[in-house]
């Protein structure tokens, strides 16, 4: 009989998470604790995310913190090391970091345009690539690489180009990489997520975007919209990102690759 309460767990399992200071990625290094694996907490800010790495051992949990500019491969060869020598593998990658703006296109810089792609794109193309190098078999033993996209990576909205532009990319990248890491036998799954809005300080951001932009005449009545535009009726909350996560970090989900998992309140359904 199949037991399915461990195949949900990640016990023995080594992760990275980028961008894990604060909000989703904390969240989810957190989550991926909790489920029993090793992570290596990785961030520009807050040491590389001491006081998610701290939280994660004050749970009991072991984890370290590295501080990572995603746009910057050695720093990414560094961040997979640390995994490597700490706990002699690399299991799970979750390339959450990013960042999003807003412009009207024709005000839109190609400065902050080619910054939204540096981060979200570049910075994902070199955590799979350095990820492949380690999780390959046979010198390694497979993995699970999730990539943060969002739904804005499925539609559009009026003012937010670039963060569609990136997280659209996001998409077909995981979809090339599953698709390859599998034809070469890896044992590598690739998969990405596409969250709603999130109470989060992005998500906060993104909303407060839409009354600066001009499109709506105050913060309560652009996030009254935008919330009536999830048919579940609330924002999501981190803990329903970083469930998602664990899902396809684990063996639960090994039949999975190149799938977008949606994670919106039935937005996207409406």
């Amino acid at each position: 009989m199949t037991d399915y309460g461990k195949r949900f767990r990640l016990d023995g399992k080594v992760a990275l998470v980028s961008g894990a200071a604060r909000g989703i990625g904390a969240e989810i290094a957190l989550a991926l604790a909790q489920a029993g694996a090793r992570v290596i907490v990785s961030d520009v800010a807050d040491g590389g995310g001491r006081a998610t790495a701290q939280a994660i051992a004050a749970a009991g949990g072991s984890a370290d913190a590295c501080v990572h500019d995603v746009t910057v491969e050695a720093q990414w060869e560094a961040a997979v090391a640390l995994a490597q020598h700490r706990y002699g593998r690399l299991d799970v990658l979750v390339n959450n970091a990013g960042i999003e703006t807003a412009a009207l296109l024709a005000q839109c810089t190609l400065d902050d345009f080619r910054r939204v792609m540096d981060i979200n794109v570049n910075g994902v193309f070199l955590g799979v690539k350095h990820a492949i190098r380690a999780m390959a078999k046979p010198q390694g033993q497979g993995g699970s690489i999730i990539n943060l996209s969002s739904v804005a990576g499925l539609i559009g909205t009026t003012g937010h180009a670039a963060y569609h532009t990136s997280k659209g990319a996001v998409r077909l990248l995981t979809k090339a990489a599953a698709v390859e890491c599998a034809q070469l036998g890896t044992g590598i799954r690739v998969n990405s997520v596409h969250p709603a809005i999130v109470a989060t300080d992005m998500g906060t951001n993104f909303i407060q975007h839409f009354v600066d932009l001009g499109l709506a005449p105050d913060y309560a009545t652009a996030e009254a919209a935008i919330k009536a535009a999830h048919p579940l009726g609330r924002f999501g909350e981190p803990a329903d990102v970083a469930s998602a996560v664990v899902y396809l970090a684990s063996d639960a989900a090994q039949w999975v690759t190149g799938t977008e998992l949606v994670l919106d309140g039935g937005y996207t359904a409406a």
